[in-house]
């Protein structure tokens, strides 16, 4: 498509969602969230191929996990690509970003070295950053007043592709082995084709001059990032042990073979595309404080009682925990649209930098416990670290 016919299209969307600035766009939202449904399916690869990996370079905990930090490096440019987003229009970002993500995810196995690994990984998250970025803030405009609902199908169709890929990854290792996994990216390529047919008259840009200077956010700014910040310190622990190092505390510790492992995480990530779906919808109607503190409470509840079951009865837990504890995100990225509804695609950004900023130390820090203590220590104390996380609550702004 050419530049001119790019402006077209975008002046076309752009007046489309003004004359439905109300209107929830169920077609277009969908087709978003089909997107991120098939990107994080792939992106979903690298939890239960650590196991494979860590044997393959014999690496320790640290070492291994730490592998992901290098996949959440490219988040620190998530604030300037949402910059961008709000001032011109992204949508190619969006399009490209599954079969991008696919290609690189699916060539892991063919890496042979730690620093090959790491390059993949950095580059995968470059093509992460550039998806989610102006992602939710396309959703945002589009939702009309049902933000809660649009942040829900948004989030819960990347917790569903969570819930596939390592389904399918797994399924790929036992057809091709490890080194041939590269023969699924081609789902990746045929749903961007298909975002690029339906995204082309949905523009990724908000109304010309709507977004605020930089210095009419600060304020914003300031009230809203520090309650949020101390959650994700308070909680980054927890979610690490559940999404990261899930796969290895199953076979390390509780002796389930690499097919059982990689089940565990398809089973908390199911549980967490209905977690997603209900929560971010009743936050539109019950208030999106009192959903936070239930869930806050909750979570380190049912992660302890996780932490002292066996057998079948983990999994029972981990289809709680996955309800209760990746829901909160679809939540929290309400509460941020809500707060900067000029500047979406750059709060968002700013949002996801600072989780990265977070959860890069929480890697090496719960890696390092592991190390030290053994990986059921560290999951016990990431466990009692996140109670003090709801508190924080009581420092957002609530929805008007």
């Amino acid at each position: 498509m050419t530049a001119n016919a790019d402006r077209s299209a975008d002046a076309v969307a752009a007046q489309s969602t003004s004359s439905q600035g109300t209107e929830f766009q169920t077609r277009e939202v969908l087709t978003i969230a089909s997107g991120h449904f098939v990107h994080d399916s792939f992106s979903a690869f690298v939890p239960p191929l650590l196991p494979l990996i860590q044997k393959k370079l014999a690496t320790n905990y640290r070492a291994t996990g730490g592998l992901a930090i290098f996949l959440s490096v490219p988040s620190l440019l998530t604030p300037f690509i949402g910059y961008a987003a709000d001032k011109v229009s992204l949508r190619y970002f969006i399009i490209l970003a599954p079969a991008i993500t696919a290609t690189l995810c699916s060539v892991l196995g063919l890496a042979d070295s730690y620093a090959l690994l790491a390059l993949l990984f950095f580059t995968t998250g470059v093509s992460v950053a550039a998806f989610h970025a102006p992602a939710p803030a396309m959703i945002g405009r589009i939702s009309g007043n049902r933000l809660g609902a649009g942040m829900s199908i948004f989030m819960a169709s990347g917790e569903l592709g969570r819930t596939v890929g390592p389904v399918v990854v797994i399924v790929a290792v036992s057809w091709f082995g490890l080194e041939g996994i590269w023969r699924v990216a081609v789902f990746g390529w045929l749903a961007s084709a298909f975002l690029y047919w339906r995204l082309q008259r949905i523009s990724a840009q908000p109304s010309q001059g709507t977004a605020l200077p930089l210095r009419q956010m600060w304020p914003s700014v300031r009230r809203l990032y520090p309650p949020l910040i101390w959650i994700m310190a308070t909680r980054v622990c927890q979610s690490l042990a559940l999404t990261t190092y899930l796969p290895i505390f199953m076979q390390d510790e509780m002796g389930f073979d690499f097919d059982m492992a990689g089940l565990s995480l398809t089973v908390l990530e199911g549980a967490g595309v209905v977690g997603a779906f209900t929560v971010g919808t009743a936050s539109d109607w019950l208030g999106r404080r009192r959903i936070l503190i239930a869930l806050f409470l909750a979570a380190p509840l049912l992660f302890l009682g996780f932490l002292n079951s066996s057998g079948w009865l983990l999994f029972a837990f981990l289809l709680l925990l996955g309800f209760i504890t990746l829901s909160p995100t679809a939540v929290l990225l309400a509460v941020v649209q809500d707060t900067f509804r000029q500047n979406r695609a750059l709060a968002n950004g700013l949002f996801l930098m600072a989780n990265f900023l977070i959860r890069s130390p929480g890697i090496w820090l719960l890696g390092g416990l592991a190390d030290r203590f053994g990986l059921s220590t560290a999951f016990l104390i990431s466990g009692l670290l996140a109670f003090a996380s709801a508190p924080a609550v009581f420092w957002l702004p609530e929805r008007q």
